[in-house]
């Protein structure tokens, strides 16, 4: 009969059967990979100098304190947090306002147009980011031995506190800038987590009121902190450093978690 509908149902469309199927999603790590030499390259053009910016903000920093601070416990707390304010300048406030500035402006839709998982795009990004600020924590660390007198056999230390203090900052950025609704919100939470950081970690907690105190343990980099000041002493006590250091890495996770959650949801959005 004139006008029946072929037998299996709907009529097909033309050349549906020869359609050619999706290509599977990428894996986790090469997709990590990918990204991460991606980001990696992007930031050696565009960050260098603000990468300077952070080393000499951090070295200007040890200079004004060693009028106040002589040597002791106070130096060694002076040196460890400036040192690792250069990670937190790079990988906390310019992460928050990468990822601000990529939802603002619709870069998040290239990303999810990708056939990677939405761990890869922020996992990737905050290691280039955090990878980043290896040689200015160096020199900041180099530079505060030599200038209150502190030993620099164990600087190797550095080689752990970097990525993992660096994951827990890059991890907070990132999410910061995912989930604030407006672009010019993430560049404020990110500077308020810079200064934090400043304050809380340059500063010796001896000196601290005991409220400020306590704020101080709230914040990622402080077990960072922690664990380079401690690799000054004579002896170290290297299960405080692994226990600060793990603590790094358990907020490192949580955040990092958080981020790509909040990649998924301003993604789709």
């Amino acid at each position: 009969m004139a006008g029946r509908a072929p037998a299996g149902g709907a009529a097909q469309r033309p050349g549906a059967a020869d359609a050619a199927p999706l290509a599977p999603r990428a894996r986790l790590l090469p997709a990590l990979a990918a990204v991460y030499r991606a980001q990696l390259s992007r930031a050696r053009v565009a960050r260098i100098p603000l990468l300077f910016v952070a080393t000499f903000q951090s070295v200007g920093i040890m200079i004004l304190m060693r009028g106040v601070v002589d040597g002791g416990s106070e130096a060694r707390a002076v040196v460890a947090g400036s040192s690792v304010l250069v990670v937190a300048f790079v990988a906390l406030n310019l992460l928050a306002q990468y990822f601000g500035q990529l939802r603002a402006g619709g870069g998040l839709d290239h990303y999810a147009t990708l056939p990677v998982p939405p761990a890869s795009v922020v996992l990737g990004t905050a290691a280039a980011y955090a990878s980043f600020t290896v040689p200015g924590v160096a020199v900041t660390a180099v530079f505060g031995c030599v200038l209150f007198g502190l030993p620099m056999a164990h600087l190797w230390i550095l080689a752990a506190v970097i990525p993992l203090a660096g994951a827990a900052l890059a991890g907070l950025g990132a999410a910061l800038g995912l989930l604030a609704p407006r672009q010019e919100l993430a560049t404020l939470f990110g500077q308020l987590g810079m200064s934090a950081a400043l304050l809380l970690g340059v500063l010796p907690a001896g000196r601290m009121p005991g409220p400020i105190a306590y704020a101080r343990d709230l914040l990622p980099s402080t077990y960072g902190v922690e664990a380079f000041a401690h690799s000054f002493d004579a002896h170290p006590d290297w299960s405080l450093v692994g226990l600060d250091l793990g603590v790094c890495v358990a907020v490192g996770v949580v955040s990092l978690a958080v981020a790509a959650w909040a990649y998924r949801r301003a993604a789709v959005r």
